[in-house]
């Protein structure tokens, strides 16, 4: 069975080392793209940011209940921000969207799942994974996460691992899905009694099946920790 290469900028990069004159437009690359990303998040105010996969169906349960829940957020004053593709991310966009919320996608395009969403109204694009995860972290101030694939599990762990060494305080992480995640509730039960983690890092995570539960989880840590919105500036072509 032969076996389609696709091309992705993030892979040339990883595949070893390149030109000196490759590695210098990447550098420059980066720098654009985290100034971008910068102007274009800066001033969208608190977010929420909901992880999930790209593969539900709008007639799936999981898509139906991250529609409500980016609803139930928006209502709440968040911002609602995913990757910006299809399946949860879509349908927790969709909800802030029908709310007039502010529904923001992180975006990138991968050899599958490339469709961007049309429940966006604020877009940042990138062409590498590290820096699109960098600010899915850096604007949020708290994070759902719905079933998912590895991608999803990525993303949860990478931010529990931030969370766990202090570089964020005090952010709430949600859960959703009791069943589906239950092999990761055992294994956080397993780590902590293997002692490869503290018995306070079971606190960082609240594993629900209910949207209301999640919101107030969030309520309670976001009411402490709310920050100051800063104000755009129209001379540096800044809204």
């Amino acid at each position: 069975m032969a076996i389609k290469k696709v091309f992705h900028a993030e892979s040339q990069f990883l595949s070893g080392p390149n030109s000196r004159g490759r590695e210098f437009l990447f550098l420059f690359k980066v720098l654009y793209q985290f100034l971008m990303g910068f102007r274009t998040l800066h001033f969208v105010g608190p977010c929420i940011t909901i992880f999930g996969s790209a593969r539900f169906t709008e007639s799936h349960r999981y898509y139906q209940q991250a529609r409500e829940l980016g609803k139930m957020i928006s209502e709440m004053g968040f911002a609602v921000m995913t990757g910006g593709g299809p399946g949860i991310m879509e349908a927790a966009n969709r909800g802030a969207y029908d709310t007039g919320g502010i529904s923001i996608g992180c975006t990138i395009k991968l050899p599958n799942e490339q469709t961007n969403n049309p429940f966006i109204n604020k877009v940042a694009h990138f062409d590498y994974f590290f820096i699109r995860k960098v600010l899915l972290t850096k604007y949020s101030y708290g994070f759902v996460v719905m079933p998912g694939g590895f991608g999803t599990l990525d993303e949860l762990f990478e931010t529990l691992t931030l969370i766990q060494t202090g570089i964020l305080h005090n952010f709430p992480v949600v859960i959703i899905g009791k069943a589906y995640y239950k092999d990761v509730l055992e294994m956080v039960d397993k780590m902590k009694a293997e002692k490869t983690i503290s018995p306070e890092d079971e606190k960082l995570l609240l594993f629900t099946d209910s949207n209301e539960e999640a919101c107030n989880h969030i309520r309670m840590f976001i009411h402490s920790n709310y920050k100051i919105k800063y104000k755009a500036s129209w001379i540096l072509g800044e809204d």
